[in-house]
């Protein structure tokens, strides 16, 4: 069996990975899959895709018809634009409103599904020590808090765990996000200095032949 420090350590990435990158993806990816069964909104969606995929397909050969040249079939493309396209808004406003009740129940059950854990192992081992401090580390106070609510004092509990490594997981994530942003605005600013230096060059280039020019002149 893993040891329980590991597992509300995981717990809690997993809980911080789902609430910051994963909850709008796997609302989606739940939703396509609950369309393929035999729901009521099963068919709407279906009919949705078959409209978006028209849609495109009518956009794609009006953008490559001229206005111009053949206007009679760029006219009858625009006014088969144009119908598709309300109807696509009529059909996503539709689901919109479902989606967002669907969104709203599988986001509770989430919610439900790794608090509740979380709550039920605080609860189940609020008794167990995590592991114990040494002996005149800290203060009374300070050992007492960390061992809140019904841990002996002098260790750590399941909760404070729990607060430390949610902590811990904040921090870390911060400093990446962080440094892939400063990273990333580096390799913005060299890019740019290159497309600037040939420039420069070339205005250099220039003026110096014009200087040639003028002096040949004289």
């Amino acid at each position: 069996m893993p040891s329980l420090l590991i597992v509300v350590f995981v717990l809690q990435l997993v809980i911080h990975l789902l609430n910051t990158f994963g909850a709008g993806v796997i609302n989606s990816v739940l939703w396509n899959l609950y369309n393929l069964l035999p729901v009521p909104t099963s068919k709407s969606a279906a009919e949705q895709k078959a409209l978006k995929r028209e849609f495109v397909k009518v956009r794609k050969e009006m953008n490559g018809t001229s206005s111009q040249d053949e206007f009679a079939k760029w006219a009858k493309l625009r006014r088969q634009h144009d119908k598709l396209f309300e109807q696509l808004k009529e059909s996503e406003a539709k689901s919109d409103s479902t989606k967002k009740t669907f969104d709203s129940v599988v986001n509770g059950l989430r919610w439900l599904g790794l608090n509740g854990v979380r709550m039920l192992l605080q609860m189940w081992f609020q008794k167990q020590p995590m592991f114990w401090i040494p002996k005149g580390w800290a203060p009374y106070w300070a050992e007492w808090l960390l061992s809140f609510p019904r841990a002996p004092v002098g260790s750590v509990s399941v909760q404070s765990w729990s607060v430390a490594c949610m902590a811990v997981i904040l921090l870390v994530s911060d400093a990446l996000v962080a440094a892939v942003a400063l990273v990333v605005t580096a390799g913005t600013k060299t890019r740019t200095k290159k497309m600037e230096e040939p420039v420069k060059a070339e205005s250099g280039k220039k003026a110096k032949g014009e200087q040639t020019q003028e002096k040949k002149e004289l």
